[in-house]
């Protein structure tokens, strides 16, 4: 017979596996993960990369570590890819390989570098951080109240502190670009011929001249007999540009230009002519993305003073400035983007992958859109669990590269967005013809393919939908309305090809021009690929009703509504479809903090209910969006995911 003790140990035992038990069963999806999102890496030392941080790069360029050549230093305030990042100079050369990144600290945000004869001055509004290159940003010096600059502005994004010797008498001043976003608004601002309605972006240079030690605010810098005022984010740079012995201003913008205001005026009393945009014998100066921070330096040590600009995408550019001028205007060289040794793979912001085997050799490649707009081919050259990658390469039409771009009035959020494309795409052979083809949405939410040749690619045409006499769909909030054979949908929202009914006929799931998650049926008549109208066959249960593009909501099941917001709020979602449970059926993968897991709980007939078991991870990889897809590199027959963050990094989770 068991003793009292025995038994009372038995018994906490008991008790002790049934509390385990239940508490492993009630565990939220996040935590019950053995892993977590890695990043990516090339496993490729044999090559190089563009030197590139995560969504957003403010350069610092400097000689940081004492060595004699110049560095770069990089802040980023995205997530996940958030920090201050330095890029050693190891050469020694004008233009290195830089050394892949270290983390230094966290973003600081609206960091800003002044090179003057003083020496090296960095700012943040309203302070000097002092003894930058051993402090950092630990120790901060108020020169002046940023917040009483900001007042009679009602929406400020740029808020960018230099310091410089302004007037030429000795002491350093402050000079400050402000930007404002009021006259532009935000958001479905077009009329029904596409044009904006709203205003511009405003961006002004403000000085603040030290006066014995207090900084006392003159107002805004005017030029050509008038206030200066650039598109939004002015950045502004004064130097000697064109080598005359006065400071110049060239000021960047929130797209992709740089304005030069000649100093026709003299060193103690600078007067400034109106603005041109930089140019050379190529055209004009534009930088591949938006969202520019230019900084003046003597990058190469010529006696030139250059400019040093980073760009949306978290790449850093060389513009030289040759020392010659043309029409008293300095000539500079068309951008150069900066390299390092390759380290984490990645492919610009916001990237969207697909996870096949694009080349045909047995591995799994990476087809991916991204913010910029443009297609990419990564191709796999190891095995196994951690593959080797190859520098993205962008996919072409006869030697031309594939770029979808906002322009004008391509982006409900206006024209501020011009260089913006928000590719998302899948991979199939929409055709039959045996190859993969690339069917993608963009900032448009017009969809369209992209077809493969097998020799080549072909220019993306519009996928063609048989409506018969029921009349062409689009977001209520698009200026402009679909072609009756044509699909539209709602903006940055991933075409999900896949043969849904079993039927030997591609289809596609995504959403519709109201948000609903959709089945959009394959047919094909005389050899031509097509699709019906869009069916809501999904629903959600309680859990899984959206009521915006992040937060589920407590409402009742439905038809499973992934975003029922309205214009610039709209859309957004990258899905995708595997079974993620092995149980003969398909579950969904749908972008979130980092990815949400819709697992298919029924589907019978023509009705599919899925039920929201959230995040995989509490890790967060997004700001605005990830995009999701499936891998199994280990070929253990459990699917994995691979997902393409707003840093424009890739992440694995390994189940």
């Amino acid at each position: 017979m068991q003793s009292i003790t025995q038994l009372n140990s038995l018994l906490r035992k008991s008790v002790t596996m049934s509390i385990c038990a239940f508490l492993l069963m009630n565990l939220s999806y996040a935590q019950q993960a053995a892993h977590d999102f890695e990043i990516v890496k090339y496993n490729n030392p044999n090559t190089s990369s563009f030197l590139g941080v995560g969504l957003w790069a403010w350069p610092l360029p400097m000689d940081y570590d004492g060595d004699g050549d110049m560095d770069m230093l990089v802040s980023c305030p995205d997530k996940p890819f958030n920090g201050l990042y330095f890029f050693e100079n190891t050469s020694g050369d004008d233009f290195p390989d830089f050394a892949a990144p270290v983390r230094l600290g966290d973003a600081i945000k609206n960091v800003q570098i002044s090179h003057i004869d003083e020496g090296v001055k960095v700012n943040i509004p309203g302070v000097e951080l002092m003894d930058f290159k051993t402090k950092l940003a630990s120790e901060e010096k108020l020169l002046f109240d940023a917040e009483e600059l900001k007042k009679g502005f009602e929406k400020v994004r740029f808020n960018q502190w230099k310091m410089v010797d302004y007037e030429g008498d000795g002491d350093l001043d402050l000079v400050v670009g402000i930007d404002d976003w009021a006259d532009y608004g935000w958001d479905n601002a077009f009329n029904n011929k596409g044009v904006w309605t709203n205003g511009p972006l405003h961006g002004f240079v403000f000085l603040l001249e030290n006066q014995n030690g207090k900084y006392v605010n003159m107002g805004r810098i005017e030029a050509g007999g008038k206030m200066l005022d650039v598109y939004g984010a002015p950045s502004p740079n004064f130097a000697d540009f064109d080598g005359d012995g006065d400071l110049d201003l060239i000021c960047g913008e929130f797209l992709d230009r740089m304005t030069y205001f000649e100093n026709i005026g003299t060193r103690q009393s600078p007067k400034y002519a109106a603005g041109v945009f930089l140019k050379n014998d190529a055209g004009l100066i534009k930088m591949d993305l938006e969202m520019i921070i230019p900084v003046a330096v003597d990058w190469d040590k010529d006696g030139h003073v250059d400019l040093v600009v980073g760009d949306e995408d978290g790449r850093v550019a060389l513009i030289r400035n040759t020392g010659s001028l043309k029409d008293n205007i300095p000539q500079f060289e068309t951008p150069k983007y900066f390299r390092q040794q390759s380290d984490n793979l990645k492919f610009g912001a916001l990237a969207t992958p697909v996870s096949v085997d694009w080349d045909n050799d047995g591995d799994e490649d990476i087809i991916t859109g991204n913010s910029a707009g443009y297609f990419a081919f990564i191709e796999n050259i190891g095995a196994g669990e951690k593959p080797s990658w190859k520098e993205p390469k962008l996919l072409a039409v006869d030697g031309k590269e594939i770029r979808i771009q906002a322009g004008e009035n391509g982006s409900i959020q206006g024209p501020a967005e011009a260089k913006w494309g928000y590719t998302t795409l899948s991979v199939a052979d929409w055709d039959g013809d045996g190859n993969k083809d690339i069917i993608f949405n963009s900032i448009w939410g017009r969809i369209e393919w992209i077809k493969n040749t097998g020799s080549g690619l072909e220019a993306p045409k519009p996928i063609e939908v048989k409506r018969g006499n029921e009349l062409a769909t689009s977001p209520a909030w698009n200026w402009w309305k679909s072609a009756q054979d044509e699909l539209v949908t709602q903006w940055r929202t991933t075409p999900f090809a896949i043969d849904w009914d079993k039927d030997g006929i591609m289809d596609l799931v995504m959403l519709d021009y109201e948000g609903y998650l959709s089945f959009f049926k394959g047919v094909r008549e005389n050899g031509q690929q097509a699709i019906l109208p869009g069916q809501r066959i999904f629903y959600g249960d309680k859990a899984s009703v959206y009521t915006n593009r992040d937060k589920a909501e407590n409402e009742e099941a439905g038809p499973l509504r992934l975003n029922n917001a309205e214009a610039g709020g709209s859309g957004r979602r990258k899905i995708s479809l595997v079974d993620w449970d092995n149980d003969g059926d398909m579950d969904l993968l749908v972008n979130s903090v980092n990815v949400t897991l819709f697992e298919n709980i029924s589907q019978e007939g023509d009705k599919v209910i899925f039920s929201r078991k959230g995040p995989l991870s509490e890790k967060v990889l997004a700001g605005h969006t990830t995009s999701p897809t499936f891998v199994d590199w280990n070929k253990d027959g459990i699917w994995e995911v691979f997902v393409g963050a707003e840093d424009g990094h890739f992440y694995y989770f390994q189940r």
